[in-house]
C-alpha cells in the first residue's frame, strides 16, 4: 500500500474507533480488507467506477462472504472520503455485490439444554469446584445468551444477589444490560463459595480468566456427559438456543436483539427460522383480518 493510501486509511480508522467505537479486532479487519483490495487496484484513494469495477473478476476464486466484507470495508472508506471532502465521488457504486446466504444457526431442543443442565446439577451436588464452576458457566450462556467473549470476562462482582441483571461490555466495547435468573444467581454465589479469591475475575485461570478455548472444550464435555455428540455443541450454540426458545416463546424481536446486543436487526432475525409454524399461527390468530368472515 503506498503512503498516500495508508494515511487515508489510518484517517479512516481513526474516525471508525472514535465516532463508531469499533473495537481493535473490527479495526484490525478493515485495515486488512483495505490493504488487500488496494493489491488489487493498485491505490484505494485514486481507484475509478472502472478500477472497481475490475475487481469482480479478480476476487471470483473468493468466498462470497470474503467478497461481501471487502466491498462493505471499502463503501465505508469510500463515505468517509467524501463525507470529509477528500474525494468528491464515491465510486462504490461498481463494486461487486455477491449474493449468498446467512448459514443458519446449529441449535439445541428445549429437551437436549435440560439434559446438559441435569447431568452438570448431578456433577455439581458433590460439592467439587469444577462441577459447581460448570454449572455456574451454563447458567449463564443459556440463561443470559452471554458471548463466549463476554461470559469468560466477567468480573468477580458482576453477579450481585438480588440483582436480577448484570452489566456486560461487548462488541465494540459496547454495554448493554442481560437478565440473570435466580437460578443463575444461586449457582454463581456456590461457585463463588469455593472459586479461588485473590483474583479479579469470576472464572478465573492461572493469573488471568478462563479462555474461550478451554470454555468450548468444558461444554463439549457437559455435551458428552448428557449423550449429545460434542461437535454439536459449543457455547455460541447455547447462545443460539437461548435466541431461539425466548422467540418460540414469544419474545419480540427488537427484545431480543438487545438482549443478544445485535447492532443490526436483521441478524436478530435469521432466528426466525425455526419457529415459522408459530409466527404463521400468530398471524392467523392476531391480524385483524384473521376475524373477517370471508
Amino acid at each position: 500500500m503506498n503512503p498516500d493510501d495508508r494515511a487515508l486509511v489510518d484517517r479512516f480508522l481513526d474516525m471508525m474507533a472514535a465516532e463508531a467505537g469499533s473495537s481493535r479486532h473490527t479495526l484490525a479487519a478493515y485495515r486488512n480488507d483495505l490493504e488487500r483490495s488496494a493489491e488489487s487496484v493498485g491505490s484505494i484513494g485514486r481507484a475509478t467506477v472502472d478500477d472497481l469495477s475490475r475487481l469482480g473478476a479478480q476476487w471470483a476464486e473468493l468466498a462470497p462472504s470474503t467478497v461481501a466484507r471487502r466491498s462493505a470495508a471499502l463503501r465505508r472508506f469510500f463515505g468517509f472520503l467524501v463525507d470529509d471532502g477528500l474525494r468528491d465521488d464515491d465510486p462504490s457504486q461498481a463494486l461487486p455485490r455477491p449474493r449468498f446466504e446467512r448459514p443458519l444457526p446449529r441449535i439445541l431442543e428445549a429437551d437436549e439444554v435440560n439434559r446438559m443442565f441435569a447431568a452438570a446439577e448431578d456433577r455439581a451436588t458433590s460439592g467439587e469446584p469444577t462441577g459447581l464452576r460448570n454449572l455456574a458457566l451454563l447458567e449463564l450462556l443459556y440463561g443470559s445468551g452471554l458471548r463466549a467473549s463476554e461470559l469468560v470476562g466477567l468480573l468477580r462482582g458482576a453477579v450481585r444477589p438480588g440483582q436480577p441483571f448484570l452489566m456486560v461490555r461487548g462488541k465494540g466495547e459496547k454495554e448493554r444490560l442481560v437478565p440473570i435468573s435466580s437460578r443463575a444467581q444461586a449457582a454463581v454465589g456456590k461457585w463463588l463459595d469455593v472459586a479461588p479469591g485473590g483474583t479479579l475475575w469470576l472464572f478465573p485461570s492461572g493469573k488471568s480468566h478462563l479462555s474461550r478455548v478451554r470454555l468450548f472444550q468444558i461444554v463439549r464435555a457437559m455435551a458428552a456427559d448428557a449423550g449429545i455428540a460434542p461437535e454439536r455443541v459449543s457455547p455460541h450454540v447455547l447462545r443460539h438456543a437461548f435466541a431461539t426458545h425466548l422467540l418460540s416463546g414469544g419474545a419480540d424481536l427488537r427484545v431480543l436483539q438487545s438482549l443478544l446486543g445485535h447492532a443490526d436487526i436483521a441478524t436478530t432475525q435469521i432466528y426466525t427460522h425455526v419457529d415459522s409454524a408459530r409466527l404463521v399461527e400468530l398471524v392467523n390468530a392476531r391480524h385483524p383480518l384473521a376475524t373477517r368472515g370471508r
